[in-house]
Parts: C-alpha cells; structure tokens; sequence
C-alpha cells in the first residue's frame, strides 16, 4: 500500500477497501442462507392470535439455543468482563477513560463515513467527516470531543443499518458467542464493518494485528463499564433476565436502524378476530356497507310516531292548532263548586291530556 516514494497510495487504500467489504458481503450472504436454509421450518407458529403475535413480535425461534448460548455468556461475563470493567472503572479517572471512549469513537468515524454514504445520508456523512477531521487535529487525536462541545453529535451508522435501508430482512434473534444479541443482517454487518475498517486495514497491512486485539479487548471492557449498573439491576430485578434483556435490545436496536423515529403502530395484540366476522362491524369484499345512522336518529315508539305526524301535519296548517292553557285556569270555572272533581275529569278534557302527552314529548 506504499508507493515507490514511501508515500501512503490513498488509491490502493481505497480499492483494497472495496476488495474487503465485498469479500465480507459473500461471506455474511452465504453464511445468512445457511441460516435461513437450517432454520426453515425450524418453529411452527402457534395458533392461538395471542400467542402467535407475541411469538412474532419477539422473533425468536431458536430460543432454546440462544438461551444455552445466553448461559454461556452470562459466565463469561461474570467470571472474566465483569471483574475487569469494575477494575477499570476503579483505577482510571473519569477524564481518562472519557479519553479513551473519544479515541475509540474517533476511530470509527470513517466506517460511520462510508455507511452514510451507503444509505444515501449524504448530509450525516459530512457531518461524520468534520468531526473525523477536527477531532482528529484540534481534538488532540480524538481525545477531546470538539465537535461536541460544540453542538454537532455523533452520526452513527453501521451496516447492517445499511442492509436494513437496502431492505434485507433482519432474521431471527440469535446469541452470539461472547459478541451478545444480535440477528443475522447484523451479524453479517459487524463483519464486514470490522473487515473494512480503515484501521483494520491499515494494522494488518503493517503486520501491527496485535493492536487490534487490543483495540477490540479495549472497546469491550469500555461498552461493559457504560451498563455496569444498568445490567446490574436488570438481572437482580428481572424475573426472566433472557426476555428483559431481548425486549430492550430489539427496541433499542429499532430505534437505532430508524435514527430516533418512532415505528409504525403494530397490531392490536388483543383484538379478537372474530369481531370481524360479527354482522356489521366488518365489509368483506364484495358486500355493500350499511348506512350509518344519522346523529340523534332513534327508533321511537308507534305512538310517539303517530303523534309526531299529527305535529307535523299542525304544523303546516293541516289542523289549526289551540294554544295551550293551564290546566288549573281550564277548571278555574269548575273549582268554585263544590261537587266538582280536583281535575274537572270530563270527557273533553281527558282526550286534551291524551293529545298533550303525545306532542309535549316530542317538542
């Protein structure tokens, strides 16, 4: 990769960088539809509606499997990474590993570089490359944040974000040895983004690898101090730690494959399919919808009916209609005798309660 001047040949970085990453893509496809070939017909959805969207919704066929591989790692974590974030959060300062997790972050802006590119973010792909190029100068070899502190973040991107924007359906969950949750885009993402990593490329061209078990031991033991306590009251609070630890990483990784935007809504977990055959309440095809019914439209009673077509027939001249008079000056005549009856019960009067009691409700 060093001309005959001893220069660096930025040309050849570059092809040998598209050589890798294509090199890591035919490897992660093929090793994607083994997966896809051994886990056809692996799990057979259930048939409860319940149940089978949540089986869905976690995605999580190998289940078995990943939580023996689950197993594995939780040991690991707590007889060796553990141990050692808890020392590394002891005896380094908080400056110093801040430092560090600059450095670390600095590294990685190239491959956030060229995975912007990838998905069309042209935008957060500038945005990457000042803060590559100031950090790496004015920030002291990434040690300092500049671009930061002064308000412009971090643009994170990887490749299986990148296979996500391309449309590649992500697969099942799977436990990775040592590496954790992941699925098989980002399984295939990972290596190809730590294959064609400008650094990588440039230790293994120097016969410098070791640095890079370094560099990977290193980022490691930092990702494990950041959920030191977080992991910690997880486990202890958690009555299914694998089921926790699997929702909150699918949620998380969501929101990082959408940059923050919120998914659309899912179905309703408890609608009952059965609803939607009761007459009514669905439109199969071909079949017309019933006519909603206008507001304050009831169904009344046939009296009620009868006094409203006599009101409407009053209404329009049909019958000329009496206004109304209290009953007790209606019988005021009546009530200076004394033989007659508290509510003057004659014939004609009774038919006028009958008419009033019809027309007064429906006023």
């Amino acid at each position: 990769m060093r001309g005959p001047t001893g220069r660096f040949s930025s040309r050849t970085f570059f092809v040998k960088f598209l050589r890798s990453s294509w090199a890591a893509i035919r490897g992660g496809g093929a090793a994607l539809l083994l997966v896809g070939l051994a886990l056809g017909g692996c799990a057979t959805p259930p048939s409860d509606p319940a149940a089978r969207a949540e089986f869905e919704k976690s995605n999580d066929p190998l289940e078995p499997l990943n939580r023996k591989t689950f197993a594995f790692n939780l040991f690991l974590d707590h007889a060796i990474l553990r141990p050692a974030a808890k020392v590394y959060v002891a005896v380094l300062p908080d400056d110093a590993r801040k430092a560090i997790h600059h450095v670390l972050d600095n590294m990685k802006e190239p491959t956030l570089f060229f995975d912007n590119v990838l998905q069309g973010e042209f935008k957060r792909a500038g945005i990457t490359l000042g803060r590559f190029v100031v950090n790496s100068t004015i920030g002291v070899g990434g040690m300092v944040d500049v671009m930061a502190l002064s308000g412009v973040e971090r643009q994170t991107a990887d490749f299986g974000q990148t296979l996500f924007v391309w449309g590649v359906p992500s697969g099942p969950y799977l436990i990775l040895p040592i590496l954790g949750p992941s699925n098989p885009r980002d399984a295939i993402g990972g290596a190809v983004d730590s294959y064609a990593d400008p650094f990588t490329i440039l230790a293994k061209n120097d016969s410098t690898t070791d640095l890079l078990t370094y560099r990977f031991i290193v980022a490691g033991i930092e990702d494990r101090a950041d959920v030191l306590d977080v992991l910690d009251d997880l486990e202890k609070n958690s009555v299914d730690f694998y089921a926790q630890l699997r929702s909150l990483t699918q949620q998380h990784r969501d929101a990082e494959l959408r940059h923050g935007v919120a998914p659309e809504a899912a179905p309703d977990l408890y609608k009952d399919p059965g609803l939607s055959k009761a007459p009514g309440l669905s439109k199969e095809p071909g079949q017309p919808v019933p006519p909603a019914a206008k507001p304050g439209a009831t169904k009344i009673p046939a009296a009620r009916a009868v006094a409203a077509a006599k009101t409407q027939r009053l209404a329009h001249g049909g019958w000329r209609r009496q206004p109304a008079r209290n009953p007790a000056m209606r019988c005021s005549s009546n009530l200076t005798r004394a033989s007659a009856p508290p509510l003057c019960r004659t014939p004609a009067n009774s038919e006028r309660r009958v008419a009033s009691s019809l027309i007064v409700p429906l006023r």
